[in-house]
């Protein structure tokens, strides 16, 4: 045989495994936009179950909190499962349980019953962030693994991004329940996808199964499900119960630590975290995540109170920067395959710290075109940061431990988004209070809501130079290992 005809075999050859690969890519991403989905598309439906179901906000705001609580505390759990078992049966069973918790959320009879269904979708939820991240190393190529984490992204922010208006027109013509079996349709295309196109082998690592860390999944679900209430519940007046919660999750993470270190086959390899890239990129993930929340929380009282503007044009400029997280996420895959990921990780929190500095400046007379340009800067750095990021890491571990650490990538950003909505919004609150006017009152002048988002945004300044001093030792830390070897 020819050299020539060797090639044309080789390319013949590599050009199924090129279309499996985008077919399976294709499959994690339409779990990724399902999650998402789920997370957006439920808060625009409160005021509808409020009035259907005659509750108070109190009440109807648990169909947002159950699916976010089952999210935080049963991600790494469901990591570690799928380290053990395979990771393609757990995704698959994840998006199967994702699609008829759906159906039960849109035929539920009582409110209650609502919230037990949501818990059970955030369940499926959990399976399928903590293993669409893992599942990319065995369907691309390390050299694509960033663009593939871009894309991952990028059909994050536009789950993101479409629930809110999705789920208005589908309630404005079908009613609340329409919400929730949209998903329907979407999850059985997604099973379908993955069951025909995700790679059958299992490449993890076989363990005893029947040694799974049930007590330290308990301790570590019961202390996080403690954090995560402490800073939602109360909507931003912090008491007794929320200090009780903390003081409660930080003996939770002392019994777990110590519950991690007695047995043979540990939910977490507290090990791992001696190694500095993966702790400093959770920790950075975590902070970033933080401060992205501040444009969340903070944002909307500023552009309606400060600038002046009506509901729709709010809408309209808060919708740019989920807009731009979508397309730079995209590039942001294609540059961290070219330059490398700590390069971007860098240049991402380079971009985050000038931009958050810049909305700090709060320059009202600028009009609109003072908020948009400095969260365009910084949604790119947010993008550029969460792509590289995630791709330092997943191809930085073994393939036994890829599911119990995309779960704790996954955990760290929910985390940072729990703690961002209470102290960013408490920082606000605090810094824009005049007299007894606090935040989201309907006297707040447009000074005040200025001095509240240029704390606010200082505050979120810090951070992000925080995240960048730590990418800047891992960086150096990366070096040394290189230089070594």
């Amino acid at each position: 045989m020819t050299i020539a005809e060797q090639n044309r075999d080789g390319r013949a050859s590599a050009l199924p495994q090129m279309q499996s690969a985008r077919w399976a890519l294709a499959s994690l991403s339409l779990a990724t936009l399902l999650s998402s989905l789920g997370t957006s598309i439920a808060s625009v439906g409160l005021p509808s179950l409020m009035q259907n179901f005659g509750a108070s906000f109190q009440s109807v705001q648990w169909v947002v909190l159950a699916y976010l609580l089952a999210i935080t505390t049963l991600i790494v759990s469901a990591g570690r499962l799928a380290d053990m078992f395979g990771r393609r049966p757990l995704l698959l069973g994840g998006i199967a349980l994702f699609t008829s918790a759906s159906v039960l959320c849109g035929l539920a009879p009582t409110l209650w019953l609502l919230i037990a269904a949501r818990a059970v979708q955030g369940l499926g939820a959990a399976l399928m962030m903590a293993l669409t991240l893992a599942f990319v190393a065995e369907t691309v190529s390390k050299e694509r693994t960033g663009s593939a984490m871009g894309l991952l992204g990028a059909m994050s922010a536009i789950g993101t991004t479409l629930g809110p208006s999705l789920g208005g027109l589908l309630i404005a013509g079908l009613g609340w329940r329409a919400i929730f079996l949209v998903n329907v349709p979407l999850g059985v295309l997604t099973f379908a996808l993955a069951w025909r196109a995700l790679p059958a082998r299992n490449k993890t690592a076989q363990v005893d199964r029947s040694t799974f860390d049930v007590m330290g999944t308990v301790l570590l679900a019961l202390t996080l499900a403690a954090y995560a209430l402490a800073m939602t519940l109360g909507r931003g007046n912090f008491g007794a119960l929320n200090i009780s919660l903390l003081v409660a999750a930080g003996i939770g993470v002392f019994l777990f630590a110590a519950a991690q270190a007695r047995v043979k086959n540990p939910l977490i390899q507290l090990a791992s975290f001696r190694d500095y890239q993966l702790s400093a990129s959770l920790a950075m993930s975590l902070v970033v995540a933080t401060v992205m929340m501040a444009t969340l929380v903070v944002a909307p009282f500023y552009l309606s109170r400060g600038l002046g503007l009506d509901a729709a044009m709010v809408g309209l400029v808060l919708s740019t920067g989920p807009l731009v997280s979508t397309l730079s996420a995209l590039v942001a895959g294609r540059l961290t395959d070219r330059f490398g990921a700590q390069k971007m990780m860098v240049a991402g929190l380079l971009s985050l710290a000038t931009g958050t500095f810049l909305l700090s400046l709060a320059m009202t007379k600028l009009g609109i075109a003072g908020y948009v340009v400095p969260i365009t800067v910084t949604c790119i750095g947010y993008a550029l940061f969460q792509t590289s990021n995630n791709a330092a890491v997943m191809t930085g571990i073994g393939a036994n431990q890829r599911g119990v650490v995309s779960g704790l990538l996954n955990l760290s950003r929910n985390l940072g988004l729990i703690t961002g909505a209470s102290l960013m919004g408490a920082i606000f609150a605090v810094a824009s209070a005049e007299g007894h006017v606090g935040i989201g009152q309907k006297f707040l002048s447009s000074e005040a809501a200025a001095r509240g988002m240029q704390v606010t945004f200082q505050t979120a300044t810090a951070l992000a130079l925080v995240a960048l001093f730590l990418a800047l030792l891992s960086v150096r830390a990366v070096g040394r290992t290189a230089r070594v070897s």
